[in-house]
């Protein structure tokens, strides 16, 4: 889903601080400005002076630019990719993609991550020290976190599988479908208490999804029961404690928010001493190579987050040349991968 709105980094945003707004608050030249905020100035330049130069600039936010210092366009051709979390594979394929489409296009992208919680600066800092012409973000934040972060980056930027009201652009998965597809693959082999480890509580893809879980359960006849839905988060950590909380409620069958918590939940289910599939079974959204390295071997519904990368990449680049960009529909999840975790209801 794509829109336009008040957060765009181009003309319509807030203006990059430059050497030249410093020196004016300052009441000095450029050149005076410019020797003191590369630790060079001489004796000629008072203390006094270089204490109100220095505050000032840490004031207005500015960053020198090392990469385009002396040249006359401030045009990179580098792309910036933020990321909560390096080693979830979710996000590694929606880097792979993004690379790509970078790549084909001319384009060198520079990754980085921060994880959910931290102090809101990456996004921003990137932006500031001119270092990339745009940036693709996903994020685990809560919306005002985020919101405030990229409204101080002043490039243009795409949000990757997150909605945030105001925001310019953005591209999605269509989590909705996947998660009523995993219930559906679970109602066919009978089952009926079915749990769902959800997402970051309030988070755009944790609601899309837990809707997706009712919605399939609805379409078998299956009363929805909040006490067979726990917080997981995005983490094994989250997904094995959500999944020792739901235990006493004796579900037949489990659908993780992710592949990762998939993995918590089946260590503590082997731990508790239960057999998957046979006393459980298990499925998650997002399929990766590590999907089939687990025991049994995870059944998973794909969703094409490498295509997602891809599709914000030259998102980003058509905006960074100033056409206008339709908006783009949810992307539908992949095929339902059918792996040893998954069986027919005990009887």
């Amino acid at each position: 889903m794509v829109g336009k709105g008040d957060l765009a980094g181009g003309s319509g945003g807030m203006a990059r601080v430059t050497l030249a707004d410093v020196a004016r608050a300052a009441g000095v030249d450029m050149s005076t400005a410019s020797r003191v905020l590369r630790g060079e100035a001489s004796q000629r330049v008072r203390e006094e002076t270089r204490v109100r130069i220095l505050k000032i600039a840490e004031e207005m936010q500015y960053l020198a630019n090392p990469l385009a210092r002396g040249l006359r366009t401030q045009r990179t051709d580098t792309l910036g990719i933020v990321v909560p979390q390096l080693d979830n594979p979710v996000f590694a394929s929606a880097i792979r993609g993004a690379e790509l489409e970078a790549a084909e296009r001319g384009y060198s992208l520079l990754i980085s991550h921060r994880e959910p919680g931290e102090t809101a600066t990456t996004i921003a800092k990137i932006s500031r020290t001119n270092r990339v012409d745009g940036l693709l973000v996903a994020s685990l934040d809560d919306d005002e976190v985020l919101r405030t972060d990229l409204a101080a980056a002043r490039v243009p930027f795409v949000l990757m599988n997150r909605i945030l009201p105001g925001a310019p652009l953005s591209v999605v998965l269509d989590s909705r479908a996947a998660a009523r597809k995993g219930v559906e693959h679970l109602t066919a082999l009978g089952h009926r208490r079915i749990a769902h480890l959800a997402g970051r509580e309030g988070g755009f893809n944790a609601r899309e999804r837990l809707q997706g879980y009712r919605d399939g359960l609805e379409a078998a006849g299956i009363a929805f029961d909040e006490a067979l839905v726990g917080v997981a988060g995005y983490t094994a950590e989250g997904g094995t404690q959500a999944m020792r909380a739901l235990l006493p409620q004796h579900p037949t069958a489990v659908l993780a928010a992710t592949l990762v918590s998939a993995a918590g939940a089946m260590a503590t289910l082997h731990e508790a001493g239960l057999r998957i599939p046979e006393d459980i079974s298990v499925i998650g959204l997002h399929d990766a190579p590590v999907a089939g390295m687990l025991y049994p071997a995870l059944t998973s519904v794909a969703m094409p987050t490498e295509e997602m990368g891809r599709v914000a990449t030259g998102l980003l680049i058509r905006a960074l040349g100033g056409e206008d960009s339709a908006p783009v529909a949810p992307l539908p999840p992949g095929a339902l991968v059918v792996r040893g975790s998954t069986g027919p209801a005990p009887l």
